[in-house]
């Protein structure tokens, strides 16, 4: 099984790093998501975003339905201390704290690419540790099948929250197995800093084979449960949306063909990049869909 041993921060000085960036990313996607044998196509592609396009696009509407106004209203959010609760089929449930819960999980800096339904992308140097080892620390009983996840409902800080864009709270959900994989993270860093609240702060859910809405923000409970749980936007609209989520250039949403994305930050005449199934980790994540119709179960 692949084991991360190696970050940006340990082949450049901090310094150097955060203004030679661009230059170490093919160094960071060689020695990190080249261990992940990711295919010389998806490699091409991993230079990171800048911390302002990464910070100040984003998809969160607890803060508002505009990709501008979570960097603008995110700010009141306090996440320290972060209470989260852990229940359901699981040997250690309780209300925690968060820096309880995670504080003697190592972590490490991955970079992933990031695609949204919407068919834009991004690619992110994230900071967190693999979900499996917080599920060990919990310990997954019998029967679990699924981890659901729910986003934080704070009504005096998310104007979102107010208006019924969606029935809060966000909810999202992972098959186990998919949960257990090694590319899944919770992410606390963007960067080497901590993670931005307009980017899911203090914790949020990546798993770069999926559409970014799978990736729940400002987590405050997970819950390992038998049922598939019903996600946010497939109870909105089950037309549009499924369970999944994985990335599929085969498979069009009615209002976005998903066989190409636009990369932020690539200019106005920029060429619009082809979509790799499964967002590039095919090789990786393919076996866990073996003998499924995916534009069925999309």
């Amino acid at each position: 099984m692949f084991k991360p041993d190696l970050t940006q921060a340990d082949v450049t000085p901090r310094g150097l790093w955060l203004n030679r960036r661009k230059l170490i990313a093919g160094l960071g996607a060689g020695s990190i998501a080249g261990g992940l044998g990711l295919g010389a196509q998806a490699q091409e592609a991993l230079e990171p975003n800048t911390w302002e396009e990464i910070t100040t696009y984003n998809n969160f509407y607890e803060f508002g339905i505009q990709k501008d106004e979570p960097a603008k209203h995110a700010g009141a959010m306090e996440t320290d201390p972060w209470p989260i609760t852990v229940d359901g089929l699981v040997d250690n449930p309780g209300d925690y704290m968060l820096s309880d819960l995670i504080g003697d999980i190592p972590t490490e800096e991955r970079i992933y690419r990031f695609r949204c339904v919407e068919a834009w992308s991004m690619v992110i140097p994230w900071n967190g540790f693999e979900l499996n080892k917080l599920l060990a620390k919990l310990g997954v009983q019998d029967g679990a099948k699924f981890v659901r996840f729910e986003t934080a409902v704070l009504p005096e800080v998310m104007p979102g929250v107010n208006y019924p864009i969606l029935d809060w709270p966000y909810v999202e959900g992972l098959r186990l197995d998919e949960a257990m994989h090694p590319l899944t993270m919770m992410a606390t860093g963007i960067y080497g800093e901590p993670i931005p609240n307009q980017n899911g702060a203090p914790m949020r859910l990546v798993v770069p084979w999926k559409y970014g809405f799978k990736a729940v923000k400002s987590i405050v409970r997970i819950s390992l449960v038998e049922e598939q749980p019903l996600n946010t936007w497939q109870q909105s609209n089950p037309r549009e949306y499924g369970f999944y989520a994985n990335v599929n250039p085969a498979v069009d949403h009615p209002r976005w063909s998903q066989s190409s994305e636009r990369r932020i930050g690539g200019g106005l005449f920029a060429r619009r990049i082809d979509t790799l199934p499964f967002n590039g980790y095919g090789e990786q994540v393919a076996s866990l869909y073996d003998g499924m119709d995916l534009s069925v179960n999309f």
